[in-house]
């Protein structure tokens, strides 16, 4: 009979602790997408292993996501190894809030946007010592090219990830927990994605920050049609300093160069392909990152074209059309085998 009680009252205090859990989850649910209106919201599960969807992704309304029922089946997805992703839906276009991934800029940074009148309206923790920001630039929906650089030039301003600054970015829900291994505790534990700030409300400076993006897109804009590139494929264009800083920013994250004196640049390629897959960047974009950035990259393949392609792929991107290889179009001639037409070390 002593065993019993005691059986009970472990029993009771287990569910105690997750009814905490789960309140607490949903008040920052709340306090969020209060801080982010927006009448859609896209919530992506990508599991912390495989960087792979999980099925549940679909897009939601605030009432929707407050709702306990839509909460705890969220909280089960992310106890089974789910990120919780979340972007405010605006179809084609960016619904006017820019995230800044402040993953390795300096404590104070938070404090510096304000005073540049830059306010966030939400700041998530998605582990120690790292943040997201999202700041609200518009009441209207923001064409992809002016949402992109004007999370550019927030990027460049406050160190934030280049990685992270396309118009589709999604960012931390918060309230759950941070599943990445490398982001756990030495005892193992997953720590809670915090709402650190919530305020609704447009940045003081969005009307001046949202006129030089336009400017910036514009010109953009004009240079793709000088060179007969239609505006639709101007908007991924990305330039090379940028991306360099973006395969920099990689490498420096892994310490690459201290790793590995002589490293195998076509792995190095794939761990950054994945990453930026993983944070949403659009897979063509990454092909630039790659092409214009990677070391030695015109020396290393025959076929360049084909590379990029086979190592999207490969990162879990979609399979992208086949280049066409004209050195080797069939005639009377039998087709050239794949292994004709690609570059070797990507086939590692």
């Amino acid at each position: 009979m002593k065993i019993h009680c005691t059986a009970v009252r472990f029993h009771y205090k287990i569910a105690v602790v997750d009814d905490r859990g789960f309140f607490l989850t949903l008040q920052a649910i709340r306090s969020q997408l209060a801080a982010m209106p927006n009448e859609l919201y896209l919530i992506r599960l990508i599991h912390c292993h495989t960087r792979r969807a999980m099925p549940g992704e679909r897009l939601w309304t605030a009432r929707e996501l407050g709702n306990p029922a839509i909460v705890r089946f969220l909280r089960t997805r992310n106890r089974e190894g789910g990120e919780i992703y979340l972007q405010p839906f605006a179809g084609d276009r960016n619904a006017g809030f820019i995230l800044v991934d402040l993953d390795q800029a300096a404590p104070t940074v938070v404090e510096t946007m304000r005073a540049h009148g830059h306010d966030p309206c939400v700041v998530v923790q998605t582990s120690p010592g790292h943040l997201q920001a999202w700041v609200h630039l518009s009441t209207s929906p923001l064409e992809p090219a002016v949402a992109t650089a004007a999370g550019r030039q927030l990027a460049r301003a406050y160190g934030g990830d280049p990685a992270s600054t396309d118009w589709r970015h999604l960012g931390r829900l918060a309230g759950f927990t941070n599943q990445k291994p490398a982001r756990r505790t030495r005892r193992g534990y997953a720590p809670w994605v915090k709402l650190v700030h919530a305020t609704a409300g447009l940045a003081p400076q969005a009307e001046a920050l949202l006129q030089s993006a336009r400017e910036t897109a514009s010109s953009q804009t004009a240079l793709a049609a000088s060179s007969g590139v239609s505006v639709q494929d101007a908007v991924p264009a990305i330039a090379a300093a940028e991306a360099s800083d973006i395969y920099q920013a990689c490498l420096e994250r892994w310490r690459v160069r201290q790793r590995f004196p002589q490293p195998d640049w076509s792995i190095v390629d794939l761990w950054v392909a994945r990453h930026l897959l993983s944070r949403g960047t659009p897979p063509l974009r990454v092909q630039d990152i790659l092409r214009l950035a990677s070391p030695h990259f015109p020396r290393r393949h025959g076929d360049p074209a084909d590379y990029l392609r086979r190592t999207i792929a490969r990162a879990g991107g979609p399979a992208l059309p086949r280049p066409v290889c004209t050195a080797h179009t069939p005639t009377s001639a039998p087709p050239a085998t794949a292994r004709a037409c690609s570059n070797s070390t990507g086939e590692r």
